[in-house]
């Protein structure tokens, strides 16, 4: 059986704390996503590796485990180990204190497996005692995360998906102004314990939009507007995620002058009545082809505006 090196798939140091590792997690589970990569059975078993690491490096009593096997196994290495001669059978005997792992609840809400060297390791750990034994309660369920990924619209209004889990239809609302980072927790959803489940963590990632760019909950967007109006001043279409407004621009506007449109971003996650900015940034096109007549017009300008110009 081969040793996975945990660690070294999310790109931690050993001594990595609770975020860091979390952190990780969700930024590579975000990257290898099977939504994000189709067809890609490459990023598929990476995704797989990445869950497997995270349900041992995410869990205190199977990470202490994990970090006692790999304790003895770098041992075994630095005195010239021959490949295949590791002595497995005290980390597949199970361990006093640790707790079962009930694999096919991952399976069902993120379809990833565990490998030969998790299961044996980890999944024969017994020892948890019975409601009542010792004094101490049954335990919890742990509790799973899973990246949810919507576009910036989803975020805006607000969003229902529904989730396979245990043979039942999840329906999940996300609420308005959900942002990257954003946790939907699911009571009892999580993975089985003998007293009682965990939750369902889903973990909103928000896609980048073409056309605005998010910053909290104020919006940015690109408004194109030919010279003349800039010159002159008139009327401007802007879009927002609740449809285009109009706005009046001064004669004189310069581009890249930024215009702010007050409530016109992103609703307050607490408070989705309040609402952020929107920021309109012009930019002006200049005419690439010009007629006689209008290259005459503009030299006249030009001179009105410079009359000591040649």
């Amino acid at each position: 059986m081969e040793y996975k090196d945990y660690y070294k798939i999310l790109g931690v140091e050993r001594k990595a704390d609770e975020k860091a590792i979390k952190r990780a997690f969700r930024k590579l589970a975000v990257q290898y996503h099977p939504d994000k990569n189709p067809g890609d059975s490459r990023a598929e078993e990476r995704f797989k590796e990445i869950n497997e690491a995270y349900e041992v490096l995410g869990d205190p009593a199977k990470r202490a485990r994990y970090d006692q096997l790999g304790s003895s196994y770098q041992a075994w290495q630095r005195t010239g180990g021959a490949p295949g001669g590791f002595d497995w059978s005290q980390w597949t005997s199970g361990a006093p204190g640790g707790m079962r792992v009930e694999v096919g609840d991952l399976e069902s809400i993120l379809g990833a497996g565990f490998s030969d060297f998790f299961t044996s390791i980890f999944g024969g750990m017994g020892g948890a005692h019975p409601p009542g034994a010792g004094g101490q309660a049954a335990p919890r369920g742990r509790d799973i995360e899973h990246s949810l990924r919507i576009s910036l619209s989803e975020a805006y209004h607000g969003t229902r998906r529904t989730l396979a889990r245990d043979g039942k239809q999840l329906e999940v609302t996300i609420p308005p102004g959900a942002r990257t980072g954003t946790r939907v927790r699911l009571s009892g959803q999580g993975s089985r314990g003998r007293s009682q489940s965990g939750d369902l963590y889903l973990v909103v990632d928000v896609e980048p939009d073409a056309r605005f760019e998010r910053q909290g909950d104020d919006l940015h967007v690109e408004v194109q507007t030919d010279m003349y109006t800039a010159l002159l001043g008139g009327e401007v279409k802007v879009p927002t995620p609740a449809g285009d407004v109009t706005l009046t621009v001064p004669g004189g506007s310069q581009p890249g002058q930024t215009f702010r449109l007050k409530g016109r971003g992103m609703p307050q996650l607490r408070a989705p009545s309040a609402r952020g900015d929107l920021f309109a940034r012009l930019r002006v096109t200049i005419p690439t082809q010009l007629t006689a007549e209008e290259k005459d017009l503009l030299l006249r300008l030009s001179k009105l505006r410079n009359p000591d110009a040649r």
